[in-house]
């Protein structure tokens, strides 16, 4: 079996920051791309930024510049720096992996159970 577990969020001011970490854990052969995602309350759950295998990275609009995601290979460990937080970016934040696992065939995909983020104005 494989596990992503969130950690790092928590309640801070606008303008402050938070990192995020998603580690990954058990029967993985490889890490492939990774994505942080996250839900506001009534609203669907979006894209943040993603980081490939090879450490190419995407961004959503709302937070280029803003945000960095970078991995650690031998952790099997991603992380979303996230500077000059707004209240808009609240909501809970949500890892997302595409990995290969040992007795699998093929890629198979992985959600972790999410992490709050709150920005108070």
């Amino acid at each position: 079996q494989v596990q992503l577990v969130e950690s790092g969020g928590g309640l801070v001011q606008a303008g402050g920051s938070l990192r995020l970490s998603c580690a990954a854990s058990g029967s993985i052969v490889s890490l492939y791309a990774v994505g942080w995602y996250r839900q506001a309350p009534g609203k669907q759950r979006e894209l943040v930024a993603q980081i490939s295998s090879g450490a190419s990275t995407n961004y959503a609009d709302s937070v280029r510049g803003r945000f960095a995601i970078s991995r650690d290979n031998g952790k099997n460990t991603v992380y979303l720096q996230m500077n000059s937080l707004m209240p808009e970016d609240t909501a809970v934040y949500y890892c997302h992996a595409e990995l290969s696992q040992i007795g699998v065939t093929g890629i198979v995909y992985y959600w972790g159970k999410g992490t709050q983020v709150t920005v108070s104005s």
